[in-house]
């Protein structure tokens, strides 16, 4: 809904929330459902009871914009070689320990951190940067639903595709406006324990496949998913088979699987760098489990990074890191060899880029 009222620079009436006994409100935009007193904010820290009304505080404030790849968000199967203008915010419906941004998702003053953003700019600068797409990033645009909605729906009138990068932590009242808005995802599904998620990101496992299976089969939204693999924690053979036979089975062989390199970051800083050879097991387990693209991220490997036709294993698109370096794809996204479609959706060869992207 565009257009909406500001109670003040950078605050709109949220949606997702219910009053309660005790003039409480419930905030039912992510599974966690704060309940908050007048004045209290919720677990995000930019939902807030404000006078018996639920507010977004962080509305039309970005705390970083850039023009990225498309592969960077990571998405290889989405308009590949393309450029996205990726921004975000401040807060976070989950409380990783592990989190390479948490500078700004743990941030409690929204306002210090932020530039003026509207959704407007934001569209014409992609627009005038010719990027395909926007992408909704670096924090996680669930808790700024209504933002990214209105910057979606106005990118979308002018023929640029929306792409968020989450976590899926949303509930079934939230998700269909939410999604309903984006063109793709990719999700980040931390691990495949309920008890890593318990214990480093506070929440749970469950809504977040949940989210996964209902974007497949309820939405044309195109998906992707990465794992972030952080040594003795979400790294051993028995869950890396589990996560990708379940995502063979619940969303399809040919979902691409993104695998990447973990970085010692905020809570965390004690635990080792994933080494190189970790994500190059993972990844041949992952095609053992029946997965057809399976990427490794955050390391250098032209060979995982690149992708094959699930047909005849041709090498259809070469990457070194975000560039694209060759393309063996026809117009419409066959495969030139064995004329196999490759899953996604696709514009033809991209441009050709240098590694600096503005």
């Amino acid at each position: 809904m565009r257009g909406r009222e500001l109670i003040e620079p950078g605050t709109v009436e949220a949606e997702w929330w219910r009053p309660i006994e005790g003039g409480r409100l419930e905030c039912d935009l992510c599974p966690r459902r704060c309940t908050v007193k007048d004045g209290q904010h919720g677990f995000c820290f930019v939902r807030e009871n404000r006078g018996g009304r639920m507010v977004l505080s962080s509305y039309g404030r970005s705390t970083g914009v850039a023009i990225d790849p498309i592969e960077k968000k990571p998405l290889s199967h989405f308009h590949p070689g393309s450029t996205a203008l990726s921004f975000g915010t401040a807060g976070c419906c989950l409380g990783c320990r592990f989190c390479q941004n948490w500078d700004i998702s743990k941030s409690r003053d929204v306002r210090r951190l932020s530039e003026t953003a509207p959704p407007e700019a934001l569209v014409s600068l992609a627009e005038h940067a010719g990027c395909r797409s926007i992408a909704y990033t670096y924090n996680d645009p669930i808790i700024f639903a209504e933002y990214a909605i209105d910057t979606a729906e106005l990118a979308r009138e002018r023929g640029i595709a929306n792409v968020a990068v989450t976590s899926g932590y949303i509930s079934p009242p939230a998700r269909e406006a939410f999604f309903g808005a984006m063109d793709a995802a990719n999700v980040d599904l931390k691990a495949f324990s309920e008890e890593f998620y318990r214990k480093l990101c506070f929440a749970r496992l469950g809504p977040v496949l949940e989210t996964l299976e209902w974007i497949v089969r309820e939405t044309d939204v195109w998906l992707e998913v990465t794992t972030l693999l952080i040594p003795g924690h979400n790294d051993s053979d028995e869950e890396l088979d589990q996560l990708a036979t379940w995502c063979a089975e619940h969303l399809g062989p040919e979902v691409p699987l993104h695998l990447s390199a973990f970085h010692p970051a905020y809570q965390m800083r004690d635990v080792p760098p994933t080494p190189p050879s970790t994500l190059i097991r993972a990844r041949e387990r992952a095609l053992a489990a029946g997965m057809k693209h399976v990427y490794t991220g955050n390391v250098v490997d032209p060979a995982g990074q690149s992708t094959y036709c699930a047909g005849c294993g041709e090498r259809v698109i070469e990457r070194d890191g975000y560039v694209v370096t060759a393309w063996h794809l026809t117009a419409e996204g066959a495969c030139r060899a064995c004329g196999r479609t490759l899953a996604g959706r696709f514009d033809g060869p991209p441009p050709r880029r240098g590694r600096r992207i503005l």
